[in-house]
């Protein structure tokens, strides 16, 4: 499979503080796999290389924490809990930042979609719309956290190696078109 320029596009999701930064509420429970697969280098050199590449950025970030959400969900999911409980990504928080060298440049062009309430960056946001929008026909998905948010790609973490490597290994080949490390799909922009 390629990926034609001017029809690929990255999509980040959730890369803020809370999860892959020292100090971020859910940090501790993600830090074994991110310093395990090298996280942070890793997204910073895909985002680095995507941007040089010409290919455009969108992020689907996860709802700001604000004080009443999650209150009147009939079925709150465990995410939900845990977000409620930590105020995780809280709006105005550090934690509730993209990591500075992840950060959108909307100046670029980078696109930053509605923020998703559940685990999907399409359920309930634009993402879908804004791809369209802009002609994005192929997508690779990056970020956090491996088997909720993301598809076929290395960088990514997970709150334990065992759930990252079902992602990648069994979960992914499933519903992806191809799981590839994130040099092996740079190589297949053309």
């Amino acid at each position: 499979m390629s990926y034609p320029k001017g029809h690929t596009a990255l999509v980040l999701v959730d890369p803020y503080n809370d999860f892959i930064s020292e100090g971020g509420k859910f940090y501790p429970r993600l830090q074994e796999s991110i310093q395990a697969v090298g996280l942070i280098p890793r997204l910073a050199h895909l985002v680095a290389s995507v941007r040089a590449a010409g290919v455009p950025i969108f992020y689907a970030p996860h709802r700001q924490y604000r004080p009443g959400d999650f209150d009147d969900f009939v079925f709150p999911s465990k995410s939900h809990v845990g977000i409620k409980a930590a105020q995780g990504f809280a709006l105005g928080s550090w934690g509730g930042e993209f990591r500075d060298e992840l950060k959108p440049d909307i100046a670029r062009g980078d696109v930053v979609a509605t923020e998703h309430f559940t685990t999907s960056g399409f359920a309930n946001t634009n993402l879908d719309f804004q791809l369209r929008k802009h002609g994005v026909t192929h997508i690779a998905i990056a970020g956090l956290v491996a088997n909720t948010c993301i598809e076929a790609t290395d960088a990514t973490a997970d709150f334990s190696a065992e759930a990252l490597k079902a992602s990648i290994e069994i979960n992914y080949p499933g519903f992806a078109h191809e799981v590839k490390t994130t040099d092996e799909w740079l190589k297949d922009i053309q």
